[in-house]
């Protein structure tokens, strides 16, 4: 990412009165002498060409169902983009209204919003706001305007204010519930203080489900973890209508059609918490909906591997509507981080499919209010098996004379591992429009592929098949099997920067959470039985019809399964110690 980012909501939810005190500024024909509202607008961060504010309104009159605040700049200030209200201007006339989750605002209540600006000369406070036509008093400005040319002593300058890489110089939140499931594990303690990342699979996760930590609590628990240093947690937004339209384990409590649901009561509670004056210090890295742009590419038609529900979503648009619906609310805060799903090298890795991807991709990111500035990064091998590096081949080899990609386990594709994937695709998606500072993340949670099994060296040079399957550390039966692999192991610990555009390895897959029940379970998650979660199923079009090569006895995808961890643990690379 070019931009850097530093903690720019440090006031967004001050109430009134905390940065000094109100004028008493009353209003003609008032029923009380009480101020009937109050404004506090702040520059939170300001350079040369623009700037960032937050404003705090108080309502000391009757409640409100919903609210419009307006104001007019003296100067030649333009805002563009906000977040926590509906921005528009008009010349030097702007007007905030609430968005749908914070039209509510109580006698006494307060709401916050936020937004950045462009300026020139004078960047004044505006000397008056009205909410609902009622003129307000203000208090603006303060110590903590940083003026003019001094971009504050962590921003280099940039209008976002974003870090070049989030996980750079930061800890990454350890989450407690994952850590205490783990060191119960037999060896388990070795890796319980990795920090793994908090899926948001449901509505209901949003507060906790059956007694668990919401994400509040998670975000007051990263808090305690910060200290005085910087601090990553690491979130996954997962519920598009329609979700995972090509694999029944993953399915979703959303119907295809429920894209206002979607909007409403999943994502804007979400934007709603993250943009909470107390977290403004957290750097918060969102995986943006795994699997879901990528099966419009390969899933939604004219391929043997299409599936109805996959040509479904591509026909009403709601996974492309979501997505960019996410990017655009979440990317306004300013220390959020949003890192779009990308698939692995398995599924996108052939040229007829990357290509496409790509522009899959901008078009989501440049559509439906969305921006490529919306966009940190994009993550490879989300839950997935891909190696980071494959040690003992490449793409480029040959044997007696011929491409190891025309072996049966490469078929042809441009590249073996996720690293060289993930950087090939950084350099097609700058070409394509996005930021020149993209970074890249692979999760390396379950593709060590350590222990007994593993080659030592290259393969023999007989035929491509023989040097191909004898050099590979990635022991499933095909490159398309993705449930509860049998053999896999832990991969590389999380690690900022280990290689150019890479943002960080990260750990997005909790290691020993299922990925699909192996036998249908009722459930009220919306999750179905996928046969590429059972050990005795013989494979479709999309694993080349080969075994499966699952766990049997599996749990719900997200569930708990205890045998995985225990292979994870003892098939890891590099070992544990």
């Amino acid at each position: 990412m070019s931009h850097t980012r530093t903690s720019l909501l440090a006031a967004m939810a001050l109430v009134a009165g905390t940065t000094g005190t109100a004028l008493a500024v009353g209003q003609a024909g008032a029923a009380t002498s009480a101020v009937p509202c109050t404004v506090d607008y702040k520059v939170q961060s300001q350079w040369d060409t623009g700037f960032t504010a937050a404003v705090t309104i108080t309502n000391n009159a009757a409640a409100k169902s919903g609210w419009t605040v307006k104001w007019s700049y003296a100067g030649n200030q333009k805002v563009t983009n906000g977040w926590n209200g509906k921005v528009s201007q008009n010349g030097a006339d702007v007007t905030v209204a609430n968005e749908g989750y914070n039209g509510n605002l109580a006698s006494g209540g307060s709401v916050s919003f936020g937004f950045n600006g462009t300026y020139s000369g004078t960047n004044s406070v505006p000397a008056t706001f009205t909410l609902d036509g009622v003129t307000c008093n203000v208090d603006g400005g303060g110590p903590t305007d940083p003026g003019p040319t001094d971009p504050g002593p962590t921003d280099p300058g940039t209008p976002s204010g974003k870090a070049n890489n989030p996980y750079t110089g930061a800890k990454v939140y350890v989450n407690p519930e994952w850590s205490a499931k783990a060191a119960a594990e037999p060896g388990g303690s070795k890796i319980a203080n990795q920090p793994t990342a908090v899926w948001l699979d449901r509505i209901a996760a949003i507060n906790g489900v059956k007694g668990g930590m919401g994400l509040r609590a998670h975000l007051d628990e990263a808090l305690k973890q910060k200290g005085s240093g910087e601090l990553v947690v690491q979130v996954v937004i997962y519920d598009l209508p329609g979700r995972d339209c090509a694999a029944l384990a993953s399915n979703g409590e959303l119907g295809p059609n429920d894209i206002d649901k979607y909007k409403s009561q999943y994502i804007d509670p979400i934007v709603s918490i993250l943009s909470e004056a107390k977290y403004a210090g957290l750097r918060i890295a969102t995986v943006i909906e795994p699997d879901s742009l990528p099966n419009l590419v390969t899933n939604a038609g004219g391929t043997p591997t299409t599936t109805d529900a996959c040509v479904t979503m591509k026909g009403n648009g709601n996974y492309e509507k979501g997505v960019s619906y996410a990017l655009d609310k979440l990317g306004a805060i300013p220390n959020v981080y949003n890192y779009i799903d990308a698939a692995h090298h398995g599924w996108l890795g052939w040229d007829s499919n990357l290509g496409p991807a790509v522009q899959q991709f901008h078009k989501v990111a440049t559509t439906n209010g969305a921006s490529v500035k919306d966009v940190a990064g994009f993550i490879v091998n989300t839950a997935n098996y891909s190696p980071t590096k494959e040690p003992h081949y490449k793409v480029t080899d040959t044997v007696g004379g011929q491409t190891i990609r025309q072996s049966k386990w490469v078929d042809w594709n441009q590249y073996v591992d996720e690293q060289s994937f993930a950087q090939a695709m950084r350099d097609k998606l700058v070409a394509a429009g996005f930021d020149s500072g993209l970074g890249m993340l692979i999760d390396t949670s379950r593709n060590g592929w350590g222990g007994s099994a593993r080659p030592s060296g290259p393969g023999p040079q007989t035929t491509v098949d023989g040097y191909v399957d004898g050099s590979r550390i990635d022991r499933r039966i095909h490159a398309g099997n993705w449930c509860n692999q049998s053999g896999a192991g832990i991969g590389e610990r999380p690690t900022a920067a280990p290689a150019a555009g890479i943002d960080a390895y990260v750990w997005v897959k909790p290691p020993g959470e299922s990925d699909g029940n192996s036998a249908p379970i009722p459930n009220d998650e919306g999750k179905g039985f996928d046969r590429m979660c059972d050990p005795t199923y013989g494979g479709n079009p999309r694993n080349g019809n080969n075994p499966t090569g699952s766990l049997p006895n599996s749990p719900l995808a997200g569930q708990w399964f205890s045998a995985q961890f225990q292979q994870l643990v003892k098939n890891a690379y590099p070992p544990l110690s």
